[in-house]
């Protein structure tokens, strides 16, 4: 069988038994005991007993896609970086998906898949501005075959299943819907990670590396943490699609830079720069040699509108190419799912009253110095 017919196979399984929601978590410090645990009513009990049609799906989804789920066990690397747990999951080409913040500074960790059986895995390449890593296994179990990307965007409603180990209880199943899109996520470097998804689907400690899955059994999204009961986020499968190879090939990925800072603009900012309908962002600053050094003009003075201090004068960011720019979020998704270092991109601006396009060169993000 070649690696592309695996997830035909199992996506004709999948879309047989319906669609699914899911939901995640952050890393977690301590391990609790590790028993199987569903928190989907009825997911461990035989299919044809289930109480009704949404359970039988569920079921089915989760012997499909849950031998490829790993528990990943972290030793500490020292006094000042304490072992902990997360989960993660294996792709098609045998590598194993987690979050960097569950590996940390670890170069070796332990993997439990299905039925308490264990592995070593070493850290092939990790990338702390979106938050993801990847593991190399020597031995995989027989009954793992591995998970596919997504390669469509996420819907607000689309249901999801979040797999993996919630304060340590091993293989276990939740489920949720996709609550929003495009959502900025923090990073230790200062910049967000873009694109991410929100989903109301419960998180725990634990969850953090594992994969939010579509009711076809394909990842729409890596659990990155949880923000309450009723919010997680994960980062969208759109980015780590881009990542992760690169990840395997160099042991690093290099982000596309701009090199400016921006807010939204608001109705406030909007009449006190004279423009027509509060969209776009406006460019507050523009790091010094930054690919967008003497191209965008950033606001150099202040007025006050309402008793509020706004910044004008600087360019306002409407559109890069063919797609529209309406926020700070649709700016920083397009760089990071559009884009690569080196490329050149038209960017349509606001300045002084009229719509005109400039053009720069992409550079790589610059190294950051971490607290």
């Amino acid at each position: 069988m070649t690696p592309n017919q695996k997830p035909l196979t199992r996506r004709r399984l999948l879309r047989a038994a319906g669609s699914v929601t899911a939901a995640l978590g952050f890393c977690g410090s301590t391990a609790a005991n590790r028993t199987v645990a569903a928190d989907v009513p009825g997911a461990n009990a035989p299919v044809q007993s289930a109480p009704d049609e949404d359970v039988g799906q569920y079921a089915e989804i989760y012997e499909a896609t849950i031998d490829d789920v790993v528990l990943v066990n972290v030793f500490g690397v020292d006094d000042e970086i304490p072992g902990g747990i997360g989960s993660g999951f294996v792709i098609e080409d045998g590598y194993v998906v987690t979050n960097n913040h569950v590996v940390r500074d670890a170069a070796e960790v332990e993997l439990q898949f299905r039925n308490e059986r264990w592995r070593t895995g070493s850290v092939v390449g990790t990338d702390i501005h979106s938050d993801l890593a990847v593991l190399r296994v020597d031995s995989l179990p027989d009954a793992v075959t591995g998970l596919s990307f997504d390669d469509a965007a996420p819907t607000i409603g689309q249901e999801v299943l979040a797999l993996g180990n919630p304060l340590g209880f091993d293989a276990s199943i939740s489920q949720g819907i996709v609550s929003g899109v495009n959502r900025s996520l923090p990073s230790p470097t200062g910049f967000s990670i873009p694109a991410a998804i929100q989903t109301d689907a419960p998180v725990n400690p634990g969850n953090s590396g594992g994969p939010l899955i579509t009711l076809d059994g394909d990842v729409l999204g890596v659990v990155f943490a949880g923000a309450g009961q009723t919010i997680g986020f994960a980062i969208s499968a759109l980015l780590a699609a881009r990542v992760v190879p690169a990840l395997i090939e160099d042991g690093e990925y290099e982000h596309a830079y701009m090199g400016v800072g921006v807010l939204p603009v608001g109705p406030l900012i909007a009449e006190a720069n004279d423009l027509e309908e509060p969209r776009g962002v406006l460019v507050t600053n523009v790091a010094s040699s930054a690919p967008a050094s003497g191209v965008l003009e950033p606001a150099n003075d202040v007025t006050t509108v309402e008793g509020t201090p706004v910044p004008v004068g600087g360019d306002v960011i409407v559109a890069i190419g063919d797609a529209d720019v309406p926020t700070q979020e649709r700016l920083s998704a397009y760089l990071a799912l559009e884009t690569s270092p080196g490329d050149e991109i038209d960017i349509d601006v606001v300045r002084d009253g009229d719509r005109q396009t400039v053009s720069l060169t992409l550079a790589e993000r610059p190294e950051v110095d971490l607290p």
